[in-house]
C-alpha cells in the first residue's frame, strides 16, 4: 500500500483552486461585494425568526412517532376530557394547562392550623389574579360537578380547621383520593397514619376547550409567573416558604434564551476577533494582519446570517437547540481563515498577486474543502434522526458551514488579495501610505517603528514565520518524531482508550426536562424541591382496553385479572393502590347479589357503579350495549433515576403485549421516556453512516488509503474519548448531547485531516522529514483553531441554560481531543505504524537523463547555492528533491528544435550565433536551479 495513491480528485480540484486563486486576484472586488448583498438580502429572513420557532417543548424534545404518541391518539379518542364539567387529573391524556406551588414549612409540620391559615390565604390570593376582563382564574377553572372549580389540594377545604382532629392516612385517603401527589416529606405513624409533612402542593389547572380560552389561559399563567412573587411578599409569610411554577414556564424560558443568545454571541464574537488579532498581529507595519483577520471574523458572521436568513424564509423551524450553531460556525470560519493565512505566509513575497494566490489556494482550499465536506455530511446525515431539534440543529448547522466555507474561499480570499496588493506596494496596514522596507540612518527609534515595514525572509523570499511556527519544526517536531517519544505516546494513548471505554461503560441515557429549567431560576428551585418532596410515587398509569370485549364472561374477567395482576408484580407497581373500575363492580355485584354474567345484566347495572362512583364513568367508552374500550390505573413508584423510567416502561409493555387481551400501557410522561428506546441506537447508526462516510472522503480527496485509514482511526477514537469522558463529567446521552455528538463526527476529522493531507502531500522522502514539514506548516493554525474555538464558547461554560453548558462541555472536549489526536497521535501513527514512500513510476536515473550536479548550477547562479546551504543549516531540514526535472525535457523547453543544441552548436556561422547560445545556456542553468530550490519534481513523480 506504501505506493498506492489515491489522488483521482484531489489533483484535479488542487488545479481547479489554483485557477480559482488567479481570478479572484485579478477581480477582488466582486468576491467582495456579491457575498455581501447577498447577506443584506438573505438576512432579512431573520422577520420570521420569532414564527418560526418551535416552542412546544414536545416537539423538540420527543421522539416522532414514538410508541406514547400513538397511543395517546387512542386515549385523546375514546377518552375525552371534559374539563368545563367532570375534569380528573390523573385522566389528563396531556400534561394540562396550570400553576402549581409547593409550600414548604420553616418548621417540622405543616400540618398545623396556623400554617393551613396561611395557605388559605395563599390560595385565596392565586384565585383572585386577573389579567383582564374574562382573563381571571374562575373564568378559567377546569371544573368538577358542573360548576365547581377543581380544588388545589383536595386537603385543604377538608382540613381547614380540624388538621388536629382528622386522620390522615398516606398515600391513600379514604381509599378515594391519593395523597402521594399533594404532601411530600411524610412521617408516618402506625396503620399508614401521618404524624407529620413538610411540604404540601397546590394544583391550579385551567381548561382547554376552545382555542380563545386556552389563549386567554396561557395569558393568565404569564401573569401568574409575573405577580406572584409580588403576591408572595406581600402576604408576608414567615413560616412558610413557597416555590411556583406553570405548565408553560419551561417553555418561556428556552425562548428566553433563544434572545439571551445575542448577548453569548457578542461577547464570543469580541473574544475571538480580540484573540485572532493578537495570535496573527506581526511587528511589521507593511505585514500586519490585523484588518486581514478582522474581516476573517466577519466572513463566518455573514454565513451565519445568510444561511439563517435563507431557511427561514424556506420556513423551516427553528429549535431552541439551534442557538448553539452560530458559535460552531465562528469557530470552523475562523480556523478556515488560520489555514488560509498559514499556506499564504509560505508563498514568495516576490511573486505575482495571482501566483501567491494560486499557491495559497493549491494547499489551503483543497485541505479545508476535505473538513468542509466531512462536517456537512456529518450533519446532514444525521437529519434522519427522529428527534426534531436535532433535525433542526443539524440543518441549520449544515447549511451554514457550506455558506461559511464559500465566504471563506470567495470574500476572505478577495480581502487576502487586496490586502496583498498593499503589501507589494509596501503601504501601510492602517494608513495605506508608502513605507520604506529600511531603516536610515539619523531617524528616531518611533520613526523606525511607525513609517518602516515590508521586511522578509531574504533567505527563503517568505514573510518571517511566527515564532509558534519555528518551535514547531525546530524543537516539537524532531521532538515529536524521537523513538522513545513515539513509544511514550502509544502508552499514553493506549491509557487513554481504556479510561474512555470505562467511561462509555458509565454514561447514562435520556434527558430529564427539568435539566432544561436555567440554574438560579425560579423553575429551577421548585424542580429541586419537587425532587426532593414529591419523588416517593411515580405517575399514576393507565391500563387501557383496546378493543370490544365480553366483560360479564368470566373467563374474559378472569384473563383481565391475571393482566392486571402480571403489571402489579412488577418492582415499579406497587399493588394497594390501583384502581379498576371492573373490581369495583364484581364487589358491588357480590355485596347486592347482582348477576352479571349475561351481556344484558351486565350493561343493565353499570348504572348502580356510576350512581355510587362517577369518576368510573370517564373509563368506560358505552355506545349503546357495547362497551368498545375501558381503562384501569396503576401506581408506579422506586423511579429514582431515568434507567428506572426506562426499565418500568418497557416491563410495563411488555407485559401488556403478552397479555392475550389487547392492552396498552399510557401516561403523558412516556411521551418523553420514549427517547431512552433508541437514543443509542440513533446515536450509533449517525456515528456508524457518518463515519463511512468520512472515510469514503478521506480515500477520494487524501492522495493515500492508508493516511485516509488514519483519518478514519482518529474519528472513531476521537468520538470514543467524548462519549467516554461524558460519562466522567456527568453528561447524559440524550438529544441534546446527540446534537454535539454530531458536532464531534465532524470536528474530530478537521485537525487530524489538516495534519495528515499536509504530511502525505509533501514530497520529502523520509516520513519523519514530511511530518516535521506538516506541522511546520500547520502546527501552528491547529492550536490558534483549537484556543480560537476554545475562547470562544468559554462564555457558554457560565451559562444558566443546560443547553449551552452541555454544548461548551461536549465542544470542550471534541477540541480537546481533536488537537491531542491532531499534533501527537496522528503524527506518531503516521511516522510509526503508517510509515510510506513517495514512489515514482519512472525512475531517474544517471544513464538516462543529463542531470547537472549542484556545482555546475552554482556557476549560473551561485548566489542560489549559498541561499541552498543556508537552508540544509536548519534543524530538521532534508532536501525535498526526490526526481530534479532532467536536463533533456528543460532543453527542449529553451531549444524547441532540437535537443542536442545543448552540447553546443554544430557550427560556428557568426558571433550573433554563439552570443545567443551562452544566453539560452545561462537561461536554461538558472531555470534548472530554480526549480532545484523550488523542489519541483519529475512529470512522472506522484
Amino acid at each position: 500500500m506504501g505506493g498506492c495513491h489515491t489522488d483521482c480528485l484531489e489533483k484535479p480540484l488542487s488545479r481547479g483552486f489554483r485557477n480559482l486563486g488567479k481570478l479572484i486576484a485579478r477581480y477582488p472586488w466582486w468576491f467582495i461585494v456579491i457575498p455581501v448583498a447577498l447577506s443584506v438580502g438573505l438576512g432579512m429572513g431573520f422577520c420570521f425568526l420569532e414564527e418560526r420557532q418551535m416552542n412546544n417543548l414536545e416537539d423538540q424534545f420527543t421522539l416522532v412517532g414514538g410508541h406514547a404518541k400513538s397511543e395517546r391518539d387512542f386515549v385523546q379518542a375514546h377518552f375525552p376530557i371534559n374539563d368545563s364539567r367532570h375534569f380528573s387529573v390523573e385522566r389528563l391524556y396531556g400534561e394540562g394547562t396550570f400553576a402549581s406551588l409547593i409550600i414548604v414549612s420553616s418548621s417540622q409540620n405543616i400540618l398545623n392550623k396556623s400554617i393551613f391559615e396561611d395557605l388559605h390565604m395563599l390560595d385565596t390570593t392565586v384565585k383572585s389574579l386577573e389579567c383582564g376582563s374574562n382573563i381571571s382564574f374562575y373564568h378559567l377553572c377546569a371544573k368538577t360537578n358542573g360548576s365547581t372549580c377543581l380544588p388545589a389540594n383536595p386537603l385543604l377545604e377538608m382540613i381547614q380547621n380540624n388538621t388536629e382532629e382528622i386522620l390522615l392516612t398516606y398515600p391513600m385517603f379514604k381509599n378515594t383520593i391519593f395523597l402521594g401527589f399533594y404532601i411530600g416529606g411524610v412521617t408516618l405513624g402506625s396503620d399508614s397514619s401521618v404524624l407529620k409533612a413538610q411540604a404540601i402542593r397546590l394544583l391550579y389547572y385551567l381548561r382547554e376547550d376552545s382555542n380563545q380560552v386556552k389563549s386567554n389561559a396561557l395569558r393568565w399563567l404569564d401573569h401568574f409567573t409575573m405577580i406572584i412573587p409580588q403576591k408572595i411578599q406581600e402576604l408576608h409569610l414567615k413560616s412558610i416558604q413557597v416555590y411556583y411554577s406553570t405548565s408553560i414556564s419551561l417553555q418561556r424560558q428556552l425562548q428566553e434564551n433563544t434572545k439571551n443568545v445575542i448577548a453569548y454571541f457578542s461577547i464570543t464574537y469580541l473574544v475571538t476577533l480580540l484573540f485572532s488579532i493578537v495570535s496573527c498581529m506581526r511587528l511589521d507595519n507593511v505585514r500586519n494582519k490585523i484588518g486581514v483577520t478582522a474581516f476573517g471574523v466577519l466572513s463566518p458572521g455573514l454565513a451565519i446570517l445568510t444561511s439563517f436568513g435563507l431557511l427561514l424564509l424556506c420556513g423551516v423551524p427553528f429549535a431552541a437547540t439551534a442557538v448553539n450553531a452560530p458559535f460552531l460556525i465562528l469557530g470552523v470560519g475562523v480556523d478556515n481563515m488560520f489555514i488560509i493565512l498559514s499556506c499564504w505566509q509560505q508563498t514568495k513575497v516576490k511573486g505575482s498577486i495571482e501566483e501567491r494566490m494560486a499557491d495559497t489556494y493549491q494547499d489551503a482550499a483543497v485541505s479545508i474543502t476535505i473538513t468542509t465536506l466531512t462536517d456537512v455530511l456529518a450533519f446532514y446525515i444525521s437529519i434522519i434522526t427522529h428527534f426534531p431539534s436535532v433535525q433542526s440543529f443539524c440543518l441549520y448547522t449544515g447549511t451554514a458551514l457550506i455558506f461559511c466555507y464559500l465566504y471563506c474561499v470567495t470574500f476572505f480570499g478577495a480581502i487576502l488579495a487586496l490586502n496583498g496588493k498593499y503589501e507589494n506596494e509596501n503601504r501601510h496596514w492602517l494608513t495605506c501610505m508608502k513605507l520604506k522596507n529600511t531603516e536610515e540612518p539619523g531617524h528616531s527609534p518611533a520613526y523606525s517603528a511607525c513609517c518602516v515595514g515590508g521586511s522578509l525572509d531574504t533567505v527563503k523570499g517568505i514573510e518571517h514565520e511566527h515564532p509558534i511556527t519555528v518551535f514547531f519544526y525546530k524543537y516539537y517536531g524532531p521532538f515529536i518524531t524521537q523513538y522513545w517519544i513515539k513509544v511514550l505516546v502509544l502508552f499514553l494513548y493506549f491509557g487513554y482508550l481504556i479510561a474512555s471505554i470505562f467511561g462509555c461503560i458509565q454514561i447514562e441515557e435520556g434527558i430529564d426536562v427539568r435539566y432544561l429549567a436555567n440554574d438560579h431560576s425560579f423553575l429551577k428551585r421548585f424542580y429541586n424541591k419537587e425532587a426532593l418532596y414529591f419523588s416517593e410515587y411515580g405517575p399514576r398509569v393507565m391500563v387501557i382496553v383496546t378493543n370490544a370485549t365480553n366483560y360479564w364472561e368470566i373467563e374474559t374477567r378472569q384473563e383481565l385479572e391475571g393482566c392486571m395482576e402480571a403489571l402489579e408484580s412488577s418492582y415499579y407497581v406497587t399493588k394497594e393502590y390501583s384502581v379498576s373500575w371492573l373490581r369495583t363492580y364484581e364487589r358491588l355485584s357480590r355485596a347486592a347479589n347482582l348477576n352479571i354474567t349475561s351481556k344484558a345484566n351486565f350493561m343493565k347495572h353499570l348504572k348502580i357503579l356510576y350512581s355510587q362512583f362517577s369518576d368510573f364513568r370517564l373509563d368506560i367508552e358505552q355506545h349503546g350495549s357495547e362497551i368498545i374500550a375501558s381503562r384501569f390505573f396503576i401506581q408506579t413508584f422506586h423511579l429514582f433515576t431515568g434507567h428506572d423510567a426506562k426499565t418500568m416502561v418497557h416491563q410495563l409493555r411488555e407485559i401488556a403485549a403478552n397479555c392475550r387481551i389487547k392492552l396498552i400501557v399510557y401516561h403523558p410522561l412516556f411521551i418523553y421516556l420514549d427517547q431512552y428506546a433508541v437514543i443509542i441506537q440513533n446515536t450509533v447508526q449517525n456515528i456508524i453512516v457518518a463515519t463511512v462516510v468520512m472515510l469514503v472522503i478521506s480515500l477520494l480527496f487524501i492522495p493515500n488509503p492508508l493516511c485516509s485509514l488514519w483519518v478514519t482511526f482518529a474519528i472513531a477514537s476521537i468520538i470514543v474519548g467524548v462519549i467516554g469522558f461524558m460519562g466522567f463529567w456527568k453528561v447524559n446521552l440524550d438529544s441534546i448531547s446527540m446534537i454535539n455528538l454530531v458536532i464531534c463526527i465532524g470536528f474530530s476529522v478537521d485537525f487530524s485531516a489538516h495534519i495528515a493531507y499536509a504530511c502525505v502531500s509533501n514530497k520529502k522522502t523520509g516520513a519523519n522529514d514530511r511530518m516535521i514539514d506538516a506541522l511546520r506548516v500547520l502546527g501552528y493554525p491547529v492550536v490558534q483553531g483549537a484556543l480560537s474555538t476554545i475562547l470562544g464558547i468559554l462564555a457558554l461554560s457560565v451559562a444558566e441554560s443546560y443547553i449551552f453548558r452541555t454544548f461548551f462541555k461536549i465542544m470542550f472536549l471534541v477540541i480537546v481531543f481533536g488537537v491531542l489526536h491532531g499534533l501527537i497521535f496522528i503524527p506518531v501513527f503516521l511516522t510509526t505504524l503508517g510509515v510510506y514512500e513517495i514512489s515514482c513510476n519512472k525512475k531517474v536515473t544517471p544513464q538516462n537523463t543529463n542531470m547537472l550536479n549542484t556545482e555546475e548550477l552554482g556557476r549560473g547562479y551561485p548566489e542560489g547555492c549559498e541561499s541552498r546551504m543556508k537552508m540544509q543549516e536548519l534543524p530538521g531540514y532534508v532536501s525535498p528533491i526526490s526526481c530534479v526535472m532532467n536536463s533533456d525535457s528543460l532543453c527542449k523547453f529553451y531549444y524547441p528544435s532540437s535537443s542536442k543544441n545543448f552540447s553546443g552548436p554544430q557550427k560556428e556561422d557568426g558571433l550573433h550565433e554563439q552570443n545567443q547560445y551562452k544566453n539560452n545556456l545561462l537561461q536554461y542553468r538558472r531555470r534548472l536551479f530554480h526549480l532545484y530550490l523550488e523542489g519541483k519534481v519529475n512529470q512522472d513523480c506522484h
